[in-house]
């Protein structure tokens, strides 16, 4: 063991006593679940079904989140599989126990120290431990390794302090990236960075990619096709200080088509209908008014952007128009072939954004463009249809990366 991967241990191990207390606080103030600290310290009230079990770790939202199509190919391919899901969040937690298919196993990921590594490794004995994106624990992953747990490391990447921090103790990286049976990087710059630390990187591919076209309900859509006279646009997404921009755009278009928004969280259905008509434009709820026309329809009914971006002659994907949010998902959009228009603020997607822009498949704009931007947009509809073409070849390609590298993934299962 290299000299700075001693000092982490023992330092680590120090400290860990006060993990419970440390803990509690966070408890306090909202940041764990006080009723599983446990499992941050490796315990479990939860038994180990007998058989392979595959561990996947996502540590937030969109970590967790990328991890689905994956699980979902185990329960389908390798139904004999268990398939044990850890994250870092509440908010993870929270998204997964409602997204994780029968049978898989939620546990909160444990804290870095060597017991709490220790005991959950030996809880759960997993045959095969993928990580997603750029979570590189060294009591966890050393403690897998020790006890012959496979490794892969998938949609890498590694931010420019973390790659700094990492050239500052090569041996340390190297023996860490060294334990890996499979690296797969997210993007070109994330495989260069890898390699350069002692990585061997089997190829690209970007879990955020792979998933299917969001599916819809046909009743849903007739009707709702009915009750535009031209396709609408699509403001998907909107969180609090996005709808005054999107209305204040569309209220300014000098040939306005209906507009469907879909707040991020329906229950600001009605704050927003009162928005519009403070705005002089009629507005409805699609909860109260299914195939009633007004010039803005308020989305508020959960499940239903497959059936919106397949009416959508654009979309703009909001949580890009104020700081603090980081983006939406642009790839439902291009799936779809929707022309889709972006805010600035993309941090979460970041990678994809940047790989749509260089395709020519999406159009970024500030918050004070937007209106112009619309405008342009939908005077245009043949560019906009060839930019949504653009994007669609761009994803399935990366679709078709991802889905061959979940494909690598489950070859590792023992």
């Amino acid at each position: 063991m290299t000299l700075s991967l001693g000092l982490y241990r023992a330092a680590t191990g120090l400290l860990e006593p006060l993990a419970p207390t440390l803990l509690s606080r966070r408890a306090r103030r909202g940041k764990e679940d006080p009723a599983r600290l446990s499992e941050r310290l490796g315990r479990s009230d939860r038994a180990r079904p007998a058989g392979p079990l595959v561990w996947l770790h996502g540590a937030s939202v969109g970590e967790s989140l990328s991890i689905l199509p994956l699980v979902e190919r185990l329960r389908a391919e390798r139904r004999e599989v268990t398939v044990l899901v850890t994250s870092g969040t509440t908010t993870s937690a929270a998204l997964l126990a409602k997204r994780l298919p029968a049978g898989a196993i939620h546990q909160y990921v444990p804290v870095d120290a060597p017991g709490a590594a220790r005991r959950f490794i030996t809880l759960w004995k997993p045959d095969l431990a993928v990580f997603v994106e750029s979570e590189l624990w060294p009591n966890l992953l050393l403690e897998a390794k020790a006890a012959g747990t496979r490794l892969a490391l998938v949609s890498a990447k590694m931010s420019d302090r973390s790659f700094a921090r990492w050239k500052k103790r090569p041996d340390a990286a190297r023996q860490l990236l060294s334990g890996f049976d499979l690296i797969l990087a997210q993007d070109a710059r994330a495989h260069e960075r890898f390699e350069a630390l002692g990585g061997r990187v089997a190829g690209e591919a970007d879990l955020k990619f792979g998933a299917a076209p969001l599916p819809v309900d046909e009743p849903a859509l007739s009707v709702e096709r009915a009750r535009f006279l031209r396709p609408p646009l699509l403001i998907a997404s909107t969180h609090p200080g996005e709808d005054e921009i999107v209305l204040d755009a569309v209220a300014a278009l000098p040939d306005r088509p209906p507009v469907v928004l879909a707040p991020r969280h329906v229950e600001r259905g009605p704050a927003i209908t009162s928005l519009a008509e403070a705005r002089g434009l009629t507005a409805v709820l699609r909860s109260q008014a299914p195939g009633e026309s007004a010039d803005v329809v308020v989305a508020d009914t959960l499940g239903e952007m497959g059936l919106w971006l397949r009416l959508a002659q654009a979309s703009v994907i909001a949580g890009s128009l104020v700081e603090g949010i980081g983006g939406h998902n642009p790839l439902e959009a291009a799936r779809l072939d929707c022309p889709a228009i972006s805010g600035p603020f993309v941090e979460n997607w970041a990678s994809a954004f940047a790989g749509l822009e260089a395709a020519g498949g999406v159009v970024m704009t500030s918050p004070e463009g937007l209106g112009a931007t619309l405008a342009a947009d939908l005077a245009n509809p043949a560019a906009a249809r060839e930019r949504a073409a653009r994007a669609r070849a761009y994803v399935d390609a990366r679709d078709a990366e991802a889905r061959a590298g979940l494909s690598r993934i489950l070859e590792l299962v023992p």
